[in-house]
């Protein structure tokens, strides 16, 4: 069992406007016990914020957010027993309260604009939470969206006109999956495994990879899919 639940540190806390309240509840959910240790570590730099759960897995993460109130939720997308934005679907169902932060080592471009409409509250790479996670966390407890860097600019690309929006920006949230793996050099028997579907149900996804991207093969699909940070 990965799931652990931290010691407060303080009941309260001063505010920058002087009163006394309630620090920022915070669950990590990451696979990687590494990296919900670092993240632990960083925040144990802001007073304000106290890391009370931590999940290694989608199912874990459910169970820690029916037993134990918090405020906001930071996630990484790519953990065992998730699949894309699903979990986040499932979080803002099972406790509408959360607000979700992503911290992930995907591309801005690959998954920002999806998770922002599967009701992600903020996104934020991996590279830049020892600087900006307290801050993030911060932001969209306070009901404010946070998006950072490259990934503001994929955001923006998103929602300008649709003439200058990228091709894949129409593509649903199982064709960037299944689109994503292909840059990985995954076969389709391999991705079906990874996405617990059927070998024939990933080639119909990869047909329409292939009209809505107008690209004529497979070899042409990992080649879009690496130049605009699929395969990352």
């Amino acid at each position: 069992m990965t799931t652990a639940r931290m010691p407060r540190r303080r009941s309260l806390v001063e505010s920058k406007y002087g009163c006394l309240v309630h620090p920022i509840r915070v669950i990590v959910a990451d696979d990687h016990p590494v990296v919900r240790s670092g993240v632990h570590q960083i925040l144990a730099e802001a007073p304000d914020i106290d890391v009370i759960a931590q999940a290694g897995n989608a199912r874990e993460l459910l169970s820690v957010l029916g037993a134990t109130a918090c405020d906001v939720l930071v996630l990484d997308l790519s953990m065992p027993g998730a699949n894309g934005t699903s979990v986040i679907e499932a979080v803002r169902t099972a406790a509408p309260g959360v607000r979700v932060l992503i911290l992930t080592m995907h591309p801005a471009e690959y998954y920002a604009v999806r998770a922002l409409r599967a009701g992600a509250a903020g996104y934020i790479s991996k590279e830049s939470a020892a600087e900006d996670l307290a801050d993030a966390i911060r932001k969209v407890h306070a009901g404010r969206k946070y998006v950072a860097g490259g990934a503001a600019e994929a955001v923006a690309a998103h929602l300008g006109p649709a003439a200058e929006r990228p091709a894949h920006s129409t593509l649903s949230n199982r064709e960037y999956e299944v689109l994503g793996l292909l840059g990985r050099a995954l076969t389709i028997k391999e991705i079906a495994q990874r996405l617990r579907l059927s070998d024939k149900t990933v080639s119909t996804y990869r047909s329409r990879l292939l009209e809505k991207l107008s690209a004529r093969n497979t070899a042409e699909l990992i080649r879009y899919a690496v130049k605009n940070g699929f395969g990352d």
